[in-house]
């Protein structure tokens, strides 16, 4: 009886023994079969999930590389700023547990509180609005408070969303102060212009993101910007680093230093926002350029606008008009009609053109001047800027070789600037031309060309026959060039040129002081459907000193308002007021009172 009583206990323990034995070796098969899954079949994933918590990857950030005008002076920099961000649910969590643990300190069941979802974000919202700080965050940002509770509540598992891009150090400092939840600080910089609209069409500007847009911050855009380094490394539990897994220098990047003279500059913006103020036109262009390098040395455009605030650059003030704008240049081109037949062989410089009875038919069409000039020199075809002393000479040449000149000087073509959104202009050689087409070609119409092109072909007169492309980047050799003209053919000109400042000249009001100038005016119709309209467009365009030039200026002046809308009364004062003053800058002696002498065929006697 004993016997049979004993024999279930036995029993018992054995089957107890052997159901722990079981279960330990399940369990450690099952932690073996785990280590070899992971470890045999998917490392990968074992390393990925390693790596997430313990590699790091820091970015080494570069700024923005600086813009310089031709003497080092600054015309953008880059300033630092911060940027401010949230974590939504990062906020949120940090919420609920404050208003759990406030629930379990006045005695409340917390852990029901956690389960009940719609009390609980009732309690969360409520613990939000009475927290002043958030209100603090709203009147520094100077955002409204229902905004930032949107962007933070709304969905609160976004993990990043931008609050305010690009504020100040001060302003970072005090949202630092409150210590809010899931609101981070960002070091980031933005660029900033000295000079403002005075440089904003040649410079552009970059976005909130600090990418170039427009102007030299785009055309630059990879050598401004450099690359960020990247240092990846390991950190332990305690985020203590233990190991350096990769490490990238950084590329820094590069300055550029411009052609542009900011003193020139300023002098050239201030000088055609008051003639465009003052003729009430809708626009201007002007540009200065070195004729023995080809330098730009100013650039500028009205209207402008300010690259440090854009919230009132509407997309007509940004546009660069000196290098986009096209328009017909009139009589600034008919100098290229006198050198053609210079150079031909047709005329000589003391020749005379018999512009008699003052006007003349070619293939239907009139050509006219504004009187009866008879027989003149070719210097007062210039002078007066008779439109049949230069179709006399057209008429004299072969098609293909005067229509050809106008490609070898720059025009159809872009002017060598590289200069975002440059146009190369509307000229097309290779068409039959008419008789009549060649001779409105050598007055300036058939033909559209920027401000740009302009101040290429009169720099190529100022450099004496040379052609060179402009460039808005410092040189520090002189580019070699092509010869188009022979030097005396372009001195002679440039003599003749000289005639429009005289008495009786189209810009005889005109002074530009302590200098001799050779200019040429031009007053042109704009085309519109059909034809031509009402409106016009003023140039002045011309060399100084004209012993020695130094410098080329061009003015347009878009759609003057009133009954004064010529060139010479238009554009002219302001090309007196560039070319004078850039000169002082430049410390170019005064040649005022020398005398220029050429040689002309009747003086061998």
């Amino acid at each position: 009886m004993r016997n049979r009583g004993k024999k279930p206990a036995n029993t018992l323990s054995t089957w107890r023994f052997m159901l722990v034995c079981s279960v330990v070796l399940l369990v450690f098969v099952t932690l073996v079969s785990r280590a070899a899954y992971l470890q045999v079949i998917e490392p990968d994933k074992a390393r990925s999930e390693s790596n997430k918590r313990t590699v790091r990857v820091e970015k080494l950030h570069v700024q923005r590389g600086m813009i310089f005008d031709r003497h080092g002076k600054e015309l953008a920099v880059s300033v630092p700023v911060v940027s401010v961000y949230a974590d939504p649910k990062a906020l949120h969590k940090s919420l609920v547990a404050k208003v759990l643990k406030q629930a379990k300190k006045e005695g409340e069941d917390h852990k029901a509180l956690a389960k009940n979802k719609p009390l609980l974000q009732q309690r969360v919202a409520l613990y939000y609005k009475n927290d002043l700080r958030w209100r603090e965050l709203a009147d520094v940002l100077r955002i409204e408070p229902k905004k930032i509770t949107s962007r933070l509540r709304d969905d609160a598992t976004r993990r990043f969303v931008y609050l305010k891009r690009q504020v100040t150090p001060a302003v970072a400092n005090y949202i630092g102060d409150l210590r809010l939840p899931g609101i981070h600080l960002l070091d980031e910089s933005k660029r900033y212009y000295p000079a403002g609209e005075v440089t904003a069409h040649v410079l552009g500007f970059t976005n909130i993101d600090g990418k170039g847009i427009e102007g030299i911050e785009k055309l630059y855009e990879n050598a401004l910007t450099g690359e960020e380094g990247r240092r990846t490394i390991r950190k332990d539990a305690q985020g203590r680093e233990v190991e350096v897994l990769d490490e990238r220098e950084r590329v820094e990047p590069e300055n550029i230093q411009l052609s542009i003279d900011q003193r020139i500059q300023a002098i050239a913006y201030k000088a055609l926002k008051s003639a465009v103020l003052t003729y009430k036109a809708s626009s201007g262009s002007a540009m200065v350029v070195d004729v023995k390098t080809g330098e730009v040395l100013a650039m500028v455009n009205s209207p402008s606008f300010n690259p440090n605030n854009l919230n009132d650059a509407a997309p007509h003030k940004r546009r660069n008009r000196a290098i986009t704008d096209l328009f017909e240049p009139g009589s600034t081109v008919k100098p290229l009609a006198i050198l053609a037949g210079l150079d031909y062989g047709t005329i000589q410089a003391g020749d005379k053109v018999d512009t008699f009875p003052g006007w003349m038919r070619l293939g239907g069409s009139l050509v006219t001047d504004t009187r009866n000039h008879g027989e003149m020199s070719l210097r007062e075809v210039l002078k007066y800027s008779s439109n049949m002393g230069v179709t006399k000479i057209s008429q004299e040449l072969p098609k293909d070789y005067f229509v050809g000149l106008y490609q070898k000087v720059g025009f159809g073509t872009d002017s060598g600037t590289g200069m975002v959104g440059e146009s190369s202009g509307l000229f097309y050689p290779n068409r039959r031309w008419s008789d009549h087409e060649i001779a409105a070609l050598s007055f300036g119409y058939n033909i559209a060309v920027s401000t740009a092109q302009m101040a290429r072909f009169y720099a190529m007169l100022g450099a004496g026959g040379v052609n060179r492309p402009l460039t808005v980047l410092k040189q520090d050799s002189v580019p070699e060039g092509e010869r188009v003209f022979q030097q005396q053919d372009v001195e002679a000109v440039v003599n003749m040129m000289e005639s429009v400042f005289e008495e009786g000249g189209t810009a005889s009001r005109i002074k530009v002081d302590g200098y001799r100038a050779a200019g040429k005016t031009g007053t042109s119709k704009k085309a519109a459907a059909g034809g031509y309209g009402d409106e016009y467009v003023g140039y002045f365009a011309g060399i100084a000193p004209a012993s020695n030039p130094r410098l080329a200026v061009v003015v347009m002046i878009n759609e003057p308002g009133g009954d004064v809308y010529y060139g010479g009364a238009t554009a002219g004062p302001a090309f007196a007021e560039i070319i004078s003053n850039a000169l002082r800058i430049l410390n170019v002696a005064p040649d005022k009172g020398s005398v220029a002498y050429v040689k002309g065929k009747d003086d061998d006697a």
